[in-house]
């Protein structure tokens, strides 16, 4: 087949995909807007009161917080005043908008066309702060002197939960944490320490199970390892009133980890969500952090003119039912109501797959991976993704330029040359802006398997990247 023969073909597949995408999502959207109303009609039912959505059939507010202390919150016409504390307009800048506001393929069509149209103009944005009312009103439960008292703290667990003792810790102010100190009790005589930070919808297990076992005796004996279950998934706490926002995220493992072991030095390694949590640690402790080990990083430059957040999300969500990850990441990403189905099949009976699992593959298969993807929450789920890894598309440069101006640590870059939902590209972005930065490209590994499956040989290279900083 000749070359113009292979483009054509390529370019009827890509034109096909486009069809088929255009014509399933149109259909997804419309079951959102059902299930919008089901799921309303069922928590008030079960829990006494409907908790609010961020879906599009609610409109979107403009919040303006002056110095009165107040935030005045319009939406469809009419406006309310909210009480607001010194915290509240800090939550607020910590919140992604594409929470809310995430048009429909149909609107998307419109807006293209409008956009080309020479008489065409483009919406801009109103001046201020954006919020959605969802928004406000889980504030209310979060920040004393929010509301007008009369919100009252959403159940947790939900009905739509797991209702377990494991996804149900009895400590709900710390994350799980799980340590591996040096023989006897040798902790406080450590040189550094090691944090490893799991990604989206995993566990501590994703590190536990993999690189730990693996690390030497003379490693061991001169650090302690740390691996936390992030808010929201594992054994941590699930709060159901909580935003998951990067300034939550972090706070926990400072609470969990830095301040409860008194940690004062120590190497990071993190695994694609978790290496954006590595940066804003990095950033925030930077005499402490001897080296960063970022596996996969989500790092997506934002062209200029773009609203960094909106293209974040169309990157990492196409909304294309072709390859299977893209149509994956599109339902996660772009619908609300829909993902918070798949939690319930899923999580919610986690232990019932678990068991069919163990039992299919006559307990010879370990299940540390679905461990980590099934416990977890709709709500701790869906605003973390679309806290983090969209909302930090601004705050990634930041945090990156940070690292390459004032921090002096090792930067050390993995990716799997076969990720299909990271694209190497990421990693490549990351030495661009740092060039201090060794990046490692694997071949025939991917988003999991540049760590499970190679982890002796990870092992190995991360005790070379901590014994330079000796």
């Amino acid at each position: 087949m000749g070359a113009a023969a292979r483009s054509a073909l390529a370019s009827a597949g890509r034109a096909a995909n486009e069809a088929v995408s255009f014509v399933v999502f149109m259909l997804l959207d419309a079951l959102e807007v059902l299930l919008c109303v089901v799921y309303k009609v069922v928590d008030y039912a079960v829990e006494g009161a409907w908790r609010p959505c961020y879906c599009s059939r609610s409109s979107s507010a403009s919040a303006a917080a002056g110095a009165t202390g107040k935030i005045v919150v319009s939406e469809r016409g009419g406006s309310k005043v909210v009480s607001m504390v010194s915290a509240t307009r800090l939550h607020l800048e910590d919140i992604s908008d594409t929470l809310y506001t995430r048009p429909s393929v149909l609107a998307c069509a419109a807006s293209a066309s409008a956009s080309a149209s020479p008489s065409g103009s483009g919406a801009r944005r109103p001046a201020g702060v954006t919020v959605h009312s969802a928004i406000v009103q889980m504030l209310r439960g979060k920040i004393g002197g929010v509301g007008d008292g009369k919100h009252r703290p959403y159940p947790s667990p939900r009905w739509s939960d797991c209702h377990c003792a494991n996804c149900n810790p009895a400590d709900t102010d710390r994350l799980f944490v799980h340590v591996e100190a040096p023989p006897q009790g040798g902790g406080a005589a450590t040189e550094d320490d090691v944090l490893f930070i799991h990604g989206f919808i995993s566990s501590s297990g994703f590190w536990t199970e993999t690189v730990l076992p693996h690390v030497s005796p003379s490693a061991r004996s001169r650090r302690r390892l740390f691996a936390v279950d992030l808010l929201g998934f594992g054994r941590s706490p699930k709060p159901a009133d909580s935003l998951y926002t990067l300034r939550e995220h972090v706070e926990m493992i400072e609470r969990s980890v830095i301040e409860r072991h008194g940690v004062r030095s120590f190497h990071i390694v993190a695994h694609s969500l978790g290496s954006i949590l590595a940066l804003a640690l990095a950033v925030k402790y930077p005499a402490a952090v001897k080296s960063l080990t970022l596996v996969a990083p989500p790092y997506f430059p934002v062209p200029r003119g773009e609203v960094g957040t909106q293209y974040v999300l169309r990157t990492v969500a196409p909304r294309r039912v072709w390859p299977a990850i893209a149509f994956g990441a599109s339902v996660a990403c772009w619908y609300e109501h829909l993902s918070r189905t798949v939690s319930i099949v899923l999580c919610k009976h986690h232990r019932l797959w678990e068991l069919a699992f163990r039992v299919f593959t006559l307990y010879r298969v370990r299940t540390y991976l679905m461990d980590g993807f099934f416990c977890h929450t709709h709500i701790a789920s869906w605003h973390t993704l679309h806290n983090i890894i969209c909302g930090s598309a601004g705050k990634i440069d930041k945090c990156l330029e940070v690292v390459r101006d004032q921090l002096t640590c090792d930067v050390t870059v993995y990716h799997g040359r076969d990720d299909e939902l990271l694209p190497v590209q990421c990693s490549y972005a990351v030495k661009a802006k740092v060039p201090r930065a060794q990046v490692r490209i694997i071949d025939g590994k991917d988003h999991v398997t540049v760590v499970v499956g190679r982890q002796k040989d990870l092992a190995r290279e991360l005790e070379e990247i901590w014994d330079r900083k000796r």
